[in-house]
């Protein structure tokens, strides 16, 4: 295989983990039931209906979205900075609709500029890159993003095997079955 197409297929591998992080955070794929359709327009802050974002959370979605950034970055290195920026805050956008279609998560538009940052963040780090190893960048960032793409497959793999969950327990949904008595979680 050629270094592109293994570029495409590890971008692929991380869109792919990128949407199971944000959407179901590393649960087993649903749809909620419409309790968990809200809307957050303010960024950052608390407000009359919500609580600031969480420091921890904010770091997440920046550091998740670098990856995306780098790929771009080797795979469009000619593309303006700002084009590529609407590619970031597109995909956020469309990820954060469909937390709201599918009521699995709170859309919030933090998440939006958060998420696009890190996107900027990784183009910032492949220009840079591209600056420091000239003729040597490409194979350095393609190493670079197979070795992120690897290491969220198995830091993904090692917290599906592990009791803890970061989804909030209203968000999972337990199967009828799950109880001793068959009743479900709530009876």
């Amino acid at each position: 295989m050629t270094r592109i197409r293994w570029l495409i297929a590890g971008f692929a591998v991380y869109l792919a983990l990128l949407a199971w992080i944000v959407l179901w955070k590393l649960e087993p794929p649903y749809v909620g039931e419409g309790g968990l359709r809200h809307v957050k327009l303010v960024p950052f802050v608390r407000t009359a209906e919500d609580g600031a974002s969480a420091p921890a959370e904010v770091l997440a979605n920046l550091l998740l979205f670098v990856p995306f950034g780098l790929y771009l970055g080797l795979l469009r290195p000619l593309a303006p900075w700002w084009r590529l920026a609407g590619v970031f805050a597109a995909s956020s956008l469309l990820l954060e609709a469909a937390q709201y279609l599918l009521s699995i998560g709170s859309t919030d538009l933090t998440d939006v500029i958060v998420n696009t940052a890190g996107g900027l963040a990784g183009l910032g780090l492949s220009a840079l890159a591209r600056r420091s190893f000239r003729e040597r960048a490409g194979i350095v960032m393609a190493r670079v993003c197979a070795v992120v793409t690897v290491s969220l497959l198995v830091a993904s793999a090692a917290f599906i095997a592990s009791p803890m969950h970061y989804a909030p327990l209203r968000d999972v949904r337990v199967p009828l079955d799950s109880a001793p008595d068959g009743r479900g979680p709530h009876h």
